[in-house]
């Protein structure tokens, strides 16, 4: 059997969320109406032409923890911030506002990855655990292709010196000047260089920065605000 990969990051566009969640916030916990954030899953599941009891969420809460997930199941899982799973046609969901969505795939072992790297997460290994969770399940470093979605860019991203040195020591390449000439993360150009460091080698980048993109949520820009998903999953091929 052989696999094609699929992966979606959906925009503000599309749903039927009110102000400031205008309008397709697939995220539960920033404090939208359940019912509309409920029918605008149910529009990007139906979208995908997988069917909601195909997409497969996370509680995210800027952890290490990663979930194998076996097949379709209608909650959540809780407390974690990436998922993988050798089932195809079965999405799993990254929610995010400036963090960085990063979706991995095996398409010949027929594994795929998401995780939801925020700074905590990302400086605490949540992408590199979500790999090895990917190596056990039968895929090769070698043959992964990545995607780090839509999140703020360095130019944007500015944090204290300390913090900026704080990460560099656990995530290397992530220190940069932010347009003010201020120090910044640049959090995608870190993940990048993790990955590559550990045998890692087609890495796509989305360009598009949350905070400069007004078709995109972003908490920076202003919270309250909505949630971003960004999903994977496999196609078989005949």
């Amino acid at each position: 059997m052989t696999y094609r990969v699929r992966r979606v990051t959906t925009t503000r566009a599309g749903g039927v969320s009110a102000p400031p969640y205008d309008t397709f916030n697939l995220g539960d916990h920033v404090g939208d109406d359940p019912k509309a954030v409920a029918a605008n899953r149910r529009r990007l599941a139906e979208a995908t032409g997988l069917g909601a009891d195909r997409v497969v969420w996370m509680n995210q809460v800027h952890s290490a923890h990663v979930e194998v997930v076996d097949g379709p199941r209608s909650k959540a899982f809780d407390k974690t911030d990436a998922l993988v799973t050798a089932q195809p046609r079965l999405a799993l969901a990254v929610v995010t506002a400036d963090c960085v969505p990063v979706l991995m795939a095996d398409a010949r072992a027929g594994v795929v990855g998401a995780a939801h790297a925020g700074r905590v997460g990302a400086q605490n290994g949540i992408v590199l655990r979500t790999l090895e969770a990917m190596l056990e399940l039968g895929a090769r470093a070698a043959d992964i292709s990545v995607l780090l979605g839509p999140a703020v860019s360095g130019r944007n991203y500015e944090v204290p010196r300390e913090m900026a040195a704080d990460v560099e020591v656990a995530l290397p390449g992530s220190v940069t000047v932010t347009a003010k000439g201020t120090p910044g993360l640049d959090l995608r150009a870190g993940i990048a260089r993790q990955l590559k460091e550990f045998g890692v080698r087609a890495i796509d980048i989305d360009p598009r920065c949350t905070v400069d993109d007004a078709a995109l949520f972003s908490h920076r820009r202003g919270a309250p605000t909505g949630r971003l998903a960004s999903l994977i999953w496999l196609e078989p091929q005949r």
